[in-house]
């Protein structure tokens, strides 16, 4: 039996799945017969996206969630596979870390996924069958400098997957998360411009930069993190529960 065949019958949904991990990660689980709900606050975004429902949807408001939720459960039905993707990568340090932006990055990242891990985890319980994945980074089992209140979220999806992992343990649904290092996607150019302007560097030398962050000295493909995300989504990761799966280049 296929990996395509074991998701038929599926209901995968993936906040930011309009663009960059969430899009390949979306894209991946339809194509591997899942039925997918992207959810993003623009809607144009999500409705270039073939084949999937499109939701508008913001993470960081829990109204927001509980009705983009219910939108897709109307629309699908019960939620089987929730990746919890939608974030924002910022950093700032100490001294420009004001608690407007403090809050912003703990309400999109943190609080984000907390609202829609709650609002889709009572399906999988229902049905007898979950996969809860959160993307969260590298920085979510390190610091980087500069970036203290990323990190700080990163973390803090860490500790809520790996609490609701010991608390759902017996029972038929696994969380998980992906943590990823530099990843090729748009972020990486909002990096490079961050890194130029902080350095007076050059484009490719800023690209440099990024590239040696990961030891195997390239940006991540998109992909790469999609194929991992649809490993945690098959039967074959069923003992694999409140794990931070690394796809950081040997990062460890």
């Amino acid at each position: 039996m296929t990996l395509g065949q074991k998701l038929e019958g599926r209901h995968a949904l993936v906040t930011g799945g309009g663009t960059g991990i969430g899009l390949a990660i979306a894209e991946a689980l339809r194509d591997a017969g899942a039925v997918v709900t992207i959810t993003g606050r623009r809607k144009d975004v999500l409705r270039a996206v073939d084949g999937v429902t499109p939701v508008a949807m913001d993470v960081a408001v829990e109204a927001s969630v509980t009705e983009g939720v219910a939108a897709a459960r109307a629309a699908n039905g019960p939620v089987h596979i929730c990746v919890a993707n939608a974030g924002i990568a910022e950093g700032r340090s100490l001294k420009d870390t004001d608690a407007d932006f403090w809050r912003k990055v703990m309400a999109i990242n943190l609080d984000g996924c907390f609202h829609t891990f709650r609002a889709c985890i009572p399906d999988m319980l229902a049905e007898g069958w979950g996969r809860a994945i959160a993307v969260s980074s590298i920085a979510g089992l390190k610091g980087l400098r500069g970036a203290a209140a990323y990190t700080a979220s990163k973390h803090g999806m860490m500790g809520l997957v790996r609490g609701l992992a010991a608390d759902f343990v017996a029972k038929p649904l696994t969380v998980n998360a992906l943590c990823p290092g530099y990843v090729d996607t748009a972020i990486v150019d909002e990096n490079l411009t961050r890194i130029m302007e902080r350095t007076g560097k050059s484009e490719a030398e800023a690209m440099e930069i990024m590239q040696g962050a990961n030891p195997h000295g390239r940006l991540i493909a998109a992909s790469e993190v999609a194929e991992a995300a649809l490993w945690l989504c098959s039967n074959a990761s069923g003992s694999v529960n409140g794990q931070a799966i690394r796809i950081a280049g040997g990062e460890f």
